[in-house]
């Protein structure tokens, strides 16, 4: 038996999900397409497993999107004996009730979660519930997922479900008919209360203003960042680094004896020794650098950065931050809700660029996508980062950092003005704020914690290997010597800094780390960590880009890609040698960006002559 939950976005469907299921969750891409559905297993009230089936958020089943195309191809592959639990947001009962509608137009065995009972209660709202199943012809089951009240109920109902003897095979309806009927019932059993205005109340508010709301969000970021680098912190310097000092340098110190003198195998399985002795990050080997960096490095900060992402989701934050970015966000050819892509971007660019699928036409997609690929370090780059130029000093953080926002700035504002098309308004959901459902809350930052590490360790290992490799062939030498005259010439670099700037192909957070053994200066590691984040995206991102913009717009994001890091890279390293002023560079930025403004502005208004 299968379980299918589907209901509007923000309804509390994945908490629901989370209450039903055990830890041992599967989330798949629908075939053919790169929208995630999340798949479990629970124990109904008869004793029976069943499996129990997250389907994407929608508000109809006459679907606008691909996510809503994948909720209408799960609905159409039910067997016999399946059900559908649609879940219902109780303090938005009229506009939920439109899909619950339609569901009961296809004749499936149905159950109405009526979930936020505890929310509609603080609101004032009051719905009678038999009445409600009365008009419905469905069992209806009060819910509030977050304590897990009505869940037991809830499954007892699934195992008795049946196809509506009043609904199946019934006419179907326009959507003026069927919101005329939603309009009815929900007179029929709902009132709404008098209530004052509550300290959470004012709080959603203030987050929403255009003035409070930027200062709610500078300093939910600002909480949220140091939370990142003090939990990163700790996690290193108490957990990670006394477990390798403790359990893997003893092997590698043996196994580095035991294959001395050095030799292919020992290179590619240790590296070569520093001061006399293995080091973690400069040896290169895969025993090494290949298991240090993406565990004790990244994992860390990794770890922190989802914590607090997934922190943010739950509590109903980022909603509002993608509306009070809106504006933003519009004048570099985006919607408000592209924030999220750019947030998750700095966890990881591959999910950053799966979630583009949420902006709703392809000029919105290319744009983010690109832009996320070109200005937004990973945590895992920005770990290493931190740790290589930090002890610099932080003005040169500050140097990599301004770098890269002016970078993503004067992007979109150039890819706004030359990419044809425009941006469609920003329409979402705002949920209040909640508590999160712990156990939810865990499992999602473990299933995220768990996809880094099967994408990050299998490629740092292999682009260790194939370092390796290119350095005891001598390839490395004939490629580096190739790419000399940009590495030296524009840059600023030393010869094998070459190698690095390749293997930022593999793993860009491996790439930096080569960095630190190569001796550079101050300047010249601000410099490459600038060019290494804009330049081209790690083998990952790249697949997923692939997949998302299809090859021709991928090559197109490509060649913007080396041309901006290219062009970034030239100007902060003739700011930081002195050669030229900032204030020189910024002009020449604003410059190009004016100029592709007019001559956007230009074409639309021929074209809008053309036209009348």
């Amino acid at each position: 038996m299968r379980i299918l939950l589907m209901g509007n976005p923000n309804v509390g469907k994945s908490v629901v999900f989370s209450r039903l299921t055990g830890t041992q969750v599967i989330t798949s891409n629908y075939p053919g397409t790169t929208v995630e559905f999340t798949k479990g297993t629970t124990r109904l009230t008869t004793g029976e497993r069943a499996e129990v089936i997250d389907v994407p958020g929608t508000y109809s089943l006459e679907p606008t999107c691909k996510a809503e195309e994948v909720a209408v191809s799960l609905l159409d592959g039910l067997r016999e004996g399946d059900v559908v639990v649609n879940v219902v947001d109780a303090t938005h009962l009229e506009r939920n009730l439109h899909l619950t509608l339609e569901l009961l137009e296809r004749g499936v065995p149905l159950v109405v979660a009526l979930n936020l009972w505890d929310e509609a209660r603080h609101e004032g709202i009051t719905i009678d519930v038999r009445r409600l199943e009365a008009l419905l012809g469905v069992p209806v089951v009060p819910t509030v997922a977050l304590t897990g009240e009505g869940m037991d109920v809830l499954l007892d109902k699934v195992a008795k479900a049946k196809v509506p003897r009043a609904r199946a095979g019934g006419p179907k309806r326009t959507a003026d008919e069927r919101w005329a009927e939603v309009g009815r019932i929900t007179r029929a059993v709902q009132a709404i209360a008098h209530r004052h205005h509550s300290v959470r109340d004012a709080l959603e508010d203030a987050s929403m203003r255009p003035v409070t709301g930027l200062i709610v969000a500078a300093v939910v970021l600002a909480v949220s960042f140091g939370a990142i680098r003090l939990i990163g912190e700790g996690l290193i310097t108490y957990v990670f680094d006394p477990a390798f000092e403790r359990l893997v340098r003893p092997l590698v110190t043996a196994l580095d004896a035991a294959l001395r003198p050095t030799g292919f195998v020992h290179d590619i399985l240790i590296g070569h020794p520093v001061g006399g002795q293995v080091d973690f990050v400069e040896s290169l080997g895969l025993l090494t650098t290949g298991l240090y960096v993406p565990i004790a490095m990244v994992l860390p900060y990794v770890l922190a950065f989802y914590v607090v992402l997934s922190v943010l989701e739950d509590i109903g934050y980022l909603p509002r931050l993608a509306v009070l970015l809106d504006n933003l966000m519009h004048i570099l050819g985006m919607h408000g809700y592209a924030v999220v892509p750019m947030i998750l971007g700095l966890g990881c660019n591959v999910p950053a660029v799966l979630a583009t699928r949420v902006l709703e036409s392809r000029r919105e997609k290319f744009i983010a996508a690109t832009m996320v690929s070109i200005g937004v370090p990973c945590m895992a780059q920005s770990a290493v980062i931190v740790g290589l130029v930090g002890p610099h000093g932080i003005s040169y953080i500050a140097y990599i950092y301004g770098t890269l926002f002016v970078l993503w700035l004067s992007l979109g504002l150039v890819l706004n003005s030359v990419v044809p098309g425009q941006s469609p308004p920003l329409l979402i959901e705002i949920p209040p704020y909640r508590f999160p459902y712990l156990p939810g809350l865990w499992k999602k930052i473990w299933m995220r914690v768990r996809a880094f590490l099967t994408d990050a360790v299998p490629y740092v290992l292999l682009g260790v290997l194939i370092v390796n490799v290119l350095y005891a062939s001598g390839l490395m030498n004939v490629i580096s010597s190739l790419l000399t005259p940009v590495v030296t010439g524009l840059l600023g670099l030393p010869p094998d800094a070459a190698v690095a700037l390749l293997m930022g192909f593999l793993r860009k957070d491996v790439a930096v780390g080569m960095l630190g053994a190569l001796g550079l200066t101050a300047r010249q590691l601000a410099v490459a960590s600038v060019v290494l984040t804009a330049y081209f995206p790690c083998a990952a991102t790249f697949v997923v880009l692939l997949r998302e913009l299809g090859g021709a717009d991928m090559v197109k994001a490509a060649g913007i890609m080396i041309v901006a890091a290219l062009g970034a890279g030239t100007a902060l390293n003739l700011v930081l040698s002195g050669a030229v002023s900032a204030g020189l560079v910024l002009a020449a930025v604003a410059a190009l960006v004016a100029s592709t403004y007019l001559v956007r502005r230009r074409e639309g208004r021929d074209a809008s002559a053309a036209g009348q």
